[in-house]
């Protein structure tokens, strides 16, 4: 079975300012969350390798070697993570870009730390309280692991690879395990800058369940539900 268990909510906060981090992980764990900090794109990626993907991430814009946005873009590569901008980047261009491709929610420096503390907990409303291990490898059952940053599944104990749209439906029907993940949620989530058809959506279900169904004419994970969208199943027996 897939472990659901967490204590709280886990949220990263990625800012190559010092004081900023401290004022953000101060704010968040009066709060009640759980937060992690890193100085660079590249640190933070480094941490969702090794402990797992975040419920949430609070993102800078000017960082040295990788921008926020071009953080943002490496995590879109295998997941859905909410991502909040808090940048003092307030140019017009630049907040539509971030709230079109990347982010839930655009905060501009300098912040109120109760607002920022009010737009987490919204954004993780919105998004749902999901439930997965907090490990980087998420054991679904006995025959299926998947490490969503290397974007690599272990079925029946063999490695296969997930394209980074795979991935990323992937994650999204595993954290919403149980229940029904309508069409259109899917196709805005995965494809929020165009205009993507449910066919298209269609082709990359039918490759996926190729991947990890033992018998993809008869799958046990990914079910269609008629007219809706689809349901991951958490319990292979209760597929059936």
């Amino acid at each position: 079975m897939l472990d659901s268990s967490y204590e709280l909510q886990r949220i990263l906060a990625v800012d190559d300012n010092a004081f900023t981090l401290r004022i953000v992980q101060h704010t968040l764990e009066q709060a009640g969350f759980e937060v992690v900090t890193a100085v660079s794109g590249q640190a933070a990626l480094k941490l969702i390798n090794r402990h797992g993907i975040p419920h949430l991430a609070i993102v800078d814009l000017h960082m040295p070697q990788m921008s926020g946005f071009e953080f943002c873009h490496a995590v879109r590569e295998f997941s859905d993570m909410p991502i909040i901008m808090l940048t003092a980047a307030n140019a017009e261009e630049t907040v539509i870009q971030g709230l079109e491709q990347y982010a839930e929610d655009y905060i501009i420096k300098p912040f109120s730390p109760s607002e920022l503390v009010a737009r987490v907990k919204r954004v993780l409303r919105r998004i749902d309280n999901y439930e997965y291990t907090r490990k980087s490898t998420t054991r679904i059952d006995d025959n299926l692991l998947v490490d969503f940053p290397k974007r690599e599944a272990l079925v029946n104990g063999n490695p296969v690879s997930l394209t980074p749209t795979e991935a990323k439906l992937l994650f999204i029907l595993v954290r919403n395990a149980g229940r029904i993940v309508t069409t259109e949620f899917l196709l805005n989530r995965i494809w929020p800058m165009q205009n993507a058809q449910e066919d298209r959506l269609h082709v990359h279900v039918h490759r996926l369940r190729r991947k990890i169904e033992t018998n993809p004419t008869a799958p046990a994970y990914i079910i269609a539900e008629r007219g809706t969208g689809y349901r991951f199943m958490l319990d292979k027996e209760t597929a059936v």
